[in-house]
């Protein structure tokens, strides 16, 4: 299975770590953000990445080159930020299978293998890593609510209001079928293609997206406080396993 990593983002929110640097060459307990997803997904059998580059790309370029421990890496580029939907299109024309999706500002010690065995044993359109966060927090996100069988039946990206504490962690696995529904979304009042939306177009059409409870934790680096949470809970984890 492929796996895209979308690392076009510009961590705004991260500055001082990113006023030289992309947001997924930040470090976490001495790695590149984008190592630690490397690492995970070649973990998880990725045959190659796939990965979309956009402000400061020649810094991602120039340190990983065109493989990362074996595993080869094709990079597409996002020429403006305007939203996941539509930096997912931009590897569309390199994806016919189904693939790995992960977000390039999160750090997982969770249970990864279970989405990607979801999708490969069981044929899934779509399957989802999900946790359920602090209801003050969950506004952050991307809020699922699903129905008696685990599946997913709404995404709200972002609400005010949310309906739900159960959000989104940014490791997903998909079909092919995301990319025409990423091609019928429309701008958001944020005036940006939200992958909520294509989500929101494959359960309509009937598509099955299944909800994967997450055993153990993610932390969304967004802040220079989720950086230094997340090296302290790497550094905990490599502790006690030692």
């Amino acid at each position: 299975m492929n796996a895209v990593v979308l690392a076009a983002g510009k961590g705004t929110r991260l500055r001082p770590l990113t006023d030289n640097k992309p947001k997924g060459m930040v470090e976490v307990d001495d790695k590149p953000l984008l190592t630690h997803c490397f690492e995970q997904l070649a973990e998880l059998g990725a045959d190659e990445f796939f990965v979309v580059v956009g402000y400061m790309k020649e810094v991602i370029i120039e340190h990983y080159g065109d493989e990362f421990e074996g595993v080869p890496i094709t990079y597409a580029h996002q020429r403006e930020q305007s939203g996941l939907a539509h930096a997912l299109l931009t590897v569309e024309e390199y994806i016919d299978d189904d693939f790995m999706l992960m977000l390039g500002d999160n750090i997982f010690n969770a249970n990864l293998q279970d989405v990607v065995r979801r999708q490969r044993e069981d044929r899934a359109d779509a399957a989802f890593l999900v946790e359920e966060v602090p209801w003050e927090d969950a506004g952050r996100y991307g809020v699922c609510e699903t129905n008696a069988y685990g599946e997913i039946t709404d995404v709200v990206e972002k609400p005010e209001e949310p309906n739900s504490n159960l959000v989104m962690t940014g490791f997903y696995t998909f079909t092919p079928e995301i990319f025409h529904a990423c091609q019928l979304v429309q701008p958001s009042n944020r005036g940006e293609y939200e992958i909520s939306e294509a989500i929101d177009l494959l359960i309509r059409s009937g598509r099955t997206i299944d909800a994967i409870q997450i055993d153990g934790w993610r932390i969304d680096v967004g802040y220079p406080e989720d950086r230094d949470e997340a090296e302290k809970r790497l550094q905990n984890a490599r502790s006690t396993t030692a």
